[in-house]
């Protein structure tokens, strides 16, 4: 069976990270695995004039996965808000319609002391975050910049959610937990907003109907991101909304050693590609210099095989490869060593081979 994944390797030190999942992959040599590249973010902005071009949107929705890099970068600052790199990165969630984002927050043993935290806090630390990714705040209307009739300017984006949004969602974060511990600590503010008082009740009644098998707890926000820092493997799956798991999944990679360690899968419905994407940024400070860490893009090619692709055991050699290279001492420099991208891909091709 033919399958087709799409390379979107962006910005900044996408292209050097996504070079090294590419070489995995063509380590792994999968039968039927059709791989292709194209532009997006910032270089498709410089070539075409749009972050997403319609070709790449419908190349995208034709593939079985698509595995991004990153965007973004201050030299297209200056573009219009809606033509920005990140625009085209909420405009290609949306026309996928990828409203479950997953994001592992895992610590390998050997980079324990590599966290911002203690070794006992975070040693064997395995966190799944799963957030809402196409609604919320990110999306809400009415949103943009007025001036008041004072003159004065006004910045508007609104929080909403229907009970269809939250309940697709939690759906995701409900089975995948069956396959975990069997926790969701369901993550909001309830207490001073409506959207966090709706999303609880409706997890809730969820969990009451089709899921009493799952221990279900509810947490403020601001909570929980204390306990990320107190006690963070109190937790197994996190379910939250689109800002809130944009911000504590952030937080809680610090607990695992580096940004650069982590992986994220955004999936739809049955049968609809997944996006897979590093959740580190496109690092402009270090790019061109061939530092970057690749492992969190190796990682999320592990989720795309796993996913997507069907090759649960191509992902377990891939992710069982990095494990394999980190406890043999093969550190880029945001975990403390010395090698460089290419280098530490070397390190988990060879443990692949």
């Amino acid at each position: 069976m033919s399958r087709n994944l799409l390379l979107l390797a962006g910005d900044g030190i996408g292209p050097e990270v996504t070079a090294q999942s590419r070489r995995v992959l063509d380590v792994l040599a999968i039968d039927g695995l059709d791989v292709a590249e194209g532009p997006f973010g910032g270089m498709s902005i410089d070539a075409h004039g749009t972050p997403l071009t319609d070709e790449t949107q419908a190349r995208a929705l034709a593939a079985d996965a698509v595995l991004l890099g990153a965007v973004g970068g201050p030299q297209w600052a200056g573009e219009a808000y809606g033509n920005r790199p990140e625009a085209g990165l909420l405009r290609l969630r949306a026309a996928m319609q990828v409203y479950a984002n997953l994001r592992p927050a895992r610590c390998f043993s050997a980079l324990a002391d590599a966290s911002s935290l203690k070794r006992e806090l975070v040693d064997g630390l395995d966190i799944l975050f799963v957030r809402e990714l196409v609604g919320g705040i990110y999306f809400g209307e009415p949103r943009g910049i007025t001036v008041l009739a004072n003159g004065e300017r006004e910045g508007v984006n609104t929080q909403r959610y229907c009970e269809s949004e939250i309940r697709r969602v939690a759906i995701t974060a409900f089975e995948l937990a069956r396959g975990r511990s069997g926790r969701v600590c369901s993550v909001e503010k309830a207490n001073v907003m409506e959207s966090g008082l709706l999303w609880r009740e409706v997890v809730q009644a969820l969990r009451d109907e089709l899921y009493a098998d799952i221990d279900l707890s509810h947490m403020y926000a601001d909570n929980c991101a204390m306990q990320l820092v107190k006690a963070p493997r109190q937790f197994d799956v996190i379910l939250t909304d689109n800002l809130f798991g944009d911000l504590l999944s952030d937080l809680a990679a610090m607990s695992t050693g580096s940004l650069g360690m982590l992986p994220s899968a955004a999936l739809g419905r049955a049968g609809a590609p997944g996006l897979y994407e590093p959740i580190h940024g496109s690092a402009p400070d270090i790019a061109g210099q061939g530092v970057a860490n690749p492992c969190a893009s190796i990682l999320s090619l592990a989720m795309a095989l796993r996913h997507s692709l069907g090759e649960v055991a191509a992902a377990d050699r891939v992710e069982a490869a990095v494990e394999a290279a980190l406890n043999a001492g093969a550190r880029t420099r945001d975990l403390g060593g010395t090698l460089t991208t290419r280098a530490m891909g070397d390190a988990i091709i060879g443990q692949l081979a």
